[in-house]
């Protein structure tokens, strides 16, 4: 009888990976579905925004995001410090924050521009900046309006996180060829669009997310990225060296740098 059971336990996990591989392979092969997060909805100041940025820092913590981006930022750099960031949909700021932290002291001097289309930087926020003598300042504005503003201009490093997946495609081609014409390196990671992903975030109640963010942990997946998709948008001409491949456990990175 122990050893029927047992046979009947092995059998049910077999069952249920195998479930779950068919799952992660099919959901690879579904396209994109960009929808409206309720983060993106809600004013700067409701409380239930405050809640979710909150619970965004765990998520980022979790996927290892921060991490990622302090090493793509050193590579992509050669060692050296950007002078000029933005940092695209900065959102409150605190995850670039514990990047220029990680950076200390070899990124003291950085002048940062936290962009977003609210701004929900808080005075704490910016005293830790100084403190790492970095110069933050904000700018509340729609990306493709503010990158259109700034072709003029060249920054050292266009960072991004967990924010190119808001975009349609159309959108997506119109913003990478506006970073392209107004940065020597972009940097973005964002979610993975893989059946692992998207199991994962429906399980984020257990590290303490509220409901704002667990339905728009679901809603990024649908909307994130994986193979290549993102270079296939990126302006080809030749003069840019391009990465794109999975990063961490659930998330996407992108690299463009200028060639030299």
């Amino acid at each position: 009888m122990k050893r029927d059971a047992r046979k009947v336990m092995r059998d049910a996990r077999r069952d249920a990976q195998l479930r779950f591989t068919f799952h992660v392979l099919r959901f690879r092969t579904v396209e994109r579905c960009v929808e409206t997060e309720l983060l993106d909805e809600l004013p700067a100041t409701d409380p239930r925004a405050a809640r979710s940025r909150k619970d965004l820092l765990r998520v980022n913590a979790w996927m290892g995001n921060g991490e990622i981006m302090v090493q793509e930022l050193r590579s992509s750099c050669n060692g050296r410090a950007a002078r000029r960031l933005v940092d695209l949909g900065a959102g409150d700021g605190r995850l670039l924050l514990l990047v220029a932290r990680q950076l200390h002291p070899d990124w003291q001097g950085t002048h940062a521009v936290l962009l977003d289309r609210r701004n929900a930087v808080s005075s704490k926020t910016y005293k830790a900046f100084e403190a790492l003598n970095w110069r933050t300042e904000t700018r509340e504005a729609d990306v493709l309006d503010w990158l259109a503003r700034s072709a003029i201009t060249t920054y050292d490093v266009l960072t991004a996180n967990l924010f190119l997946h808001h975009f349609r495609e159309a959108q997506l081609a119109e913003l990478l060829r506006a970073a392209a014409a107004s940065a020597k390196v972009l940097i973005a990671v964002e979610p993975r669009r893989s059946g692992r992903s998207l199991f994962v975030s429906r399980w984020l109640w257990l590290i303490g997310c509220g409901h704002v963010t667990r339905h728009d942990a679901v809603v990024s997946v649908r909307a994130g990225f994986n193979g290549h998709e993102l270079s296939r948008l990126w302006p080809a001409n030749g003069n840019w060296a391009l990465q794109e491949q999975p990063a961490g456990w659930c998330s996407h990175l992108f690299v463009a740098r200028r060639r030299e």
